[in-house]
C-alpha cells in the first residue's frame, strides 16, 4: 500500500470511531467532546488537500512506506 492510501484509511477509521464515541444516538457513546476530534481530522484532510502537507505522511515515509504504486501494464 502507499502513503496516500494509509492516510485515507487512518482518517476514515478515526472519523468513524470518533463519531461512534461522540454521537449521542450511538450505542458506543462516551462524550460529545469526541466530535472535536472528528472536526480536527476533517480540518487536517482539508489542509492536506490544499497544501499537500500531512504529519501522518511524514511518519509513514520515515517508516519506509512507499510513495506511489507502480504502474500497471
Amino acid at each position: 500500500m502507499t502513503v496516500e492510501r494509509y492516510i485515507r484509511i487512518f482518517a476514515g477509521t478515526f472519523i468513524l470511531l470518533s463519531l461512534a464515541l461522540g454521537a449521542p444516538a450511538s450505542p458506543l457513546y462516551v462524550s460529545s467532546w469526541f466530535l472535536w476530534f472528528t472536526a480536527f481530522v476533517g480540518a487536517n484532510l482539508l489542509q492536506f488537500g490544499f497544501t499537500d502537507v500531512c504529519p501522518l505522511g511524514w511518519i509513514l515515509r520515515r517508516l519506509g512506506v512507499r510513495e506511489a504504486a507502480p504502474c500497471a501494464r
